[in-house]
């Protein structure tokens, strides 16, 4: 499945793009952003694309060098966190960056085809690990974390209400059998939050599904740690854009960019964040709640 980039028009335009610049991809992902930005920014310019998901990194780097041969030689891809972004510059000597895009959305191809159990309508071995060669999988911490930092995750991570009734369903269950799929756990939040949660437009395992995600991969460590260095690796007039799609995160982004605005080291482009148009809502679901914010470094 083709991953859809969410506020494209709007991302490539905040980016202040033009031939010659150095923009970085930090969550490369399917590449819907780069493609557009590779076109802005050649002939002249530099690309870096980076990826935590070796399997992404792969197909969108192959997809691309085809489609830009003839620019090969200033596409650079990178399998790595984007956290790490100053490390990956410093070792391939690359200058100050013009332009770094990061959309914190995870991929169609993670619900789709990774089978890693991201999915509650799926029924795929419990995994959610976007780097396959480290950390725990969400069935481990399923079936090992106590009641009380399950509730705690999901609830701080999910800001799920139920938190705590649903916590206790997953440990009652898995006294009586491991659990194992991401459908007996999407079974187990369905059966433990009331019958009017149940039939609300959203999913009752979204949040926790979520809060399990976000935890197991380190999103919002890996976001902190980039924002507290972005500023030392941007050029003058370098624009930083945010895709972001919960609430946690957005605040992250919103308090980092007003802390670099009260220390002059950056100004905020936009108020408010930019959301999607109507047009874009009624064709991407998903764009419905995502967040773009932009700033540009002095």
């Amino acid at each position: 499945m083709q991953h859809i980039p969410v506020l494209l028009k709007e991302t490539i335009e905040s980016l202040n793009l033009s031939p010659g610049k150095f923009i970085v991809d930090g969550t490369l992902n399917g590449g819907g952003h780069a493609r557009e930005i590779i076109k802005e920014i050649m002939p002249g310019g530099k690309f870096l694309g980076i990826d935590l998901d070796d399997e992404i990194l792969t197909n969108s780097q192959s997809e691309l060098e085809k489609e830009f041969h003839q620019f090969r030689g200033d596409l650079i891809f990178r399998n790595g966190n984007y956290k790490d972004v100053s490390q990956i510059i410093s070792e391939n000597k690359l200058p100050k960056v013009d332009g770094i895009i990061l959309d914190l959305g995870f991929s169609s191809f993670h619900i789709e085809e990774s089978q890693r159990g991201f999915s509650f309508n799926r029924d795929e071995l419990l995994d959610m690990r976007y780097d396959q060669s480290s950390g725990i999988t969400a069935s481990q911490m399923v079936n090992g974390f106590s009641e009380k930092d399950l509730a705690d995750i999901i609830w701080e991570f999910g800001e799920e209400r139920f938190s705590r009734r649903i916590a206790k369903a997953i440990v009652t269950s898995r006294r009586k059998k491991k659990i194992s799929t991401s459908m007996e756990l999407a079974e187990i939040i369905k059966n433990s939050v009331p019958l009017f949660y149940r039939r609300s437009r959203i999913n009752p395992a979204t949040k926790t599904f979520q809060a399990l995600r976000i935890t197991i991969n380190d999103e919002l460590g890996n976001l902190d740690m980039f924002l507290k260095n972005v500023a030392k690796i941007m050029n003058h007039n370098g624009r930083l854009s945010i895709i972001s799609f919960h609430s946690i995160e957005d605040r992250m982004v919103k308090n980092y960019f007003n802390s670099f605005k009260k220390e002059g080291v950056a100004k905020i482009i936009f108020k408010k964040p930019v959301i999607a148009s109507d047009q874009e809502l009624s064709s991407n679901a998903k764009s419905r709640s995502a967040k773009l914010r932009v700033v540009e470094f002095l």
